[in-house]
């Protein structure tokens, strides 16, 4: 009796898982660097925070082209050139002493992480029809796992080599792991004899004349608006208590590590209750952690908000990719989950940047967090 052949699919989740791990947890170590950097070079938070947001944005709108260059040349070209593009930005950002230049490094950056989330999930969409949600929770799991590791190894490194020496090994990491995984992409199951899904949908300009197109658009921008503005602050705003820089990047720890959590609860209720209802009740927790945010500041309360944050975010960056697939299939798949990731992103960019310009001129957290509260209630 003949064996049946393993699918190659499961080896596009491995790779991805990849892929996102480090991309993503590269990028949400800004938070770490914040205070260390702020200390080094004579700027403010939201000046700072000003680079950080323009790479979010920036990552956003390359998603578009990252996303529709990803249906037409495949994830191996469009991921190995993102990591090489990533691992330059964050080797300049170690030389920088200008705010100009810091600038430019999260420019490049920006361009570089446009590859790390449309176009491994995008693939995965279209290697699974069945349990879809779930497959894809199980690719952002890296991005928790990155989320949770990498911020906190980055801390270490600060304290004991500084921010410089930190970027450039996190360069290194960019440089070397996506050129290694993307190398394992293929884009689509007919590459490996496997049965493949007609790929029916939509184009990109048929969807920009229906109104889920832009719903989606607006909840995700909700969503990253709320949720970069305290990944942002978050570990400035805990050593501002007076709790210690390792220990306050160990919030970045609880994040992950909730969020990992959060892929498979919420993947699986995706498949399960639908779609929407999970979205609403990923909002739900999400605005009841920022309550929780504004009214204490100790170390176990810090820790239940983000840790609910985490699932938060975990859910809602797990259903973008299926959702996208539901409502408008895969024929353009990946620049139609592009420009809801921009407009993800374009939140994403605003968040950080009001934070920081509203310390700079209460010295608190305070309305930040109120109007992300309101921001996550309108997403809902």
């Amino acid at each position: 009796m003949p064996h049946p052949r393993f699918y190659y699919g499961y080896i596009i989740v491995a790779a991805a898982f990849f892929i996102v791990l480090i991309g993503w947890g590269t990028f949400f170590t800004f938070g770490v660097f914040l205070k260390p950097v702020g200390e080094s070079l004579p700027y403010g938070r939201a000046e700072l925070s000003g680079a950080y947001s323009l790479a979010t944005l920036i990552a956003g709108i390359g998603a578009i082209a990252m996303g529709k260059a990803n249906d037409v040349f495949g994830p191996r070209l469009v991921i190995s050139l993102c990591g090489l593009t990533a691992a330059m930005g964050y080797l300049f950002l170690s030389l920088t002493h200008q705010l100009w230049q810091f600038y430019l490094a999260f420019t490049i950056i920006g361009v570089g992480t446009a590859g790390f989330f449309v176009p491994p999930t995008s693939t995965v969409a279209r290697w699974f029809t069945k349990n879809r949600t779930f497959m894809t929770g199980l690719v952002l799991i890296g991005g928790s796992i990155g989320t949770m590791v990498i911020p906190k190894v980055s801390s270490l490194l600060i304290t004991n080599s500084g921010w410089r020496s930190s970027y450039a090994i996190l360069g290194c990491l960019n440089l070397l792991g996506m050129l290694i995984f993307a190398q394992t992409l293929k884009p689509h199951p007919e590459e490996r004899d496997a049965s493949p899904e007609i790929v029916k949908g939509i184009t990109f300009k048929a969807a920009l004349f229906t109104s889920p197109f832009w719903l989606l658009s607006a909840i995700y921008f909700s969503f990253f608006f709320c949720i970069n503005l305290v990944l942002a602050h978050l570990v400035a705003y805990a050593t501002d208590s007076g709790i210690p820089l390792p220990t306050a990047a160990s919030l970045m720890l609880v994040f992950g590590g909730s969020s990992i959590v959060g892929r498979i609860i919420m993947g699986t209720l995706g498949d399960r209750i639908g779609n929407t209802l999970t979205c609403l009740i990923c909002f739900s927790l999400m605005f009841l952690s920022l309550l929780n945010l504004l009214l204490t500041q100790n170390l176990p309360s810090l820790s239940l908000s983000t840790a609910s944050l985490g699932i938060a975010f975990a859910g809602l960056g797990a259903l973008m990719s299926p959702l996208t697939a539901d409502y408008f299939g895969l024929k353009e798949h990946g620049i139609i989950l592009g420009f809801i990731y921009f407009a993800d992103n374009v939140g994403g960019a605003l968040g950080p940047v009001l934070a920081g310009t509203l310390y700079d001129l209460t010295q608190s957290y305070t309305q930040a967090f109120i109007l992300a509260a309101i921001v996550s209630l309108m997403g809902a």
